[in-house]
């Protein structure tokens, strides 16, 4: 199994940023799929999350600004980041889970600058 997530980088305050990520190995349409982040010296967050139906829920502090996808065709999720703001600075991880099966990408480093 490998996700492999892609996409980060850095950006001014403001600014917009996609990041992907890319399933193999899973019955990738069963999964429930998400993108956490953790910060220097802070515990790894949630960010948003997307069902096989393609529900989804964010975080407080990101609704409105990003957006979670799926295409199950390509085996990838997507989190389209807008008004990026210099607490948004964090490495991104994608997490997919079905019943006790977990499992996380490599993380991709977003970075704000103000």
């Amino acid at each position: 199994v490998q996700l492999q997530a892609s996409g980060g980088g850095l950006v001014q305050a403001g600014g917009s940023l996609r990041l992907s990520c890319a399933a193999s190995g899973i019955t990738f349409s069963l999964y429930v799929m998400a993108w956490y982040r953790q910060a220097p010296g802070k515990q790894r967050e949630l960010v948003a999350i997307i069902s096989s139906g393609s529900s989804t829920s964010y975080r407080d502090s990101v609704k409105g600004r990003f957006t979670i996808s799926r295409e199950n065709a390509k085996n990838t999720i997507y989190l389209q980041m807008n008004s990026l703001k210099p607490e948004d600075a964090a490495v991104y991880y994608c997490n997919a889970v079905f019943g006790t099966h977990q499992y996380w990408g490599q993380g991709t480093l977003v970075t704000v600058s103000s």
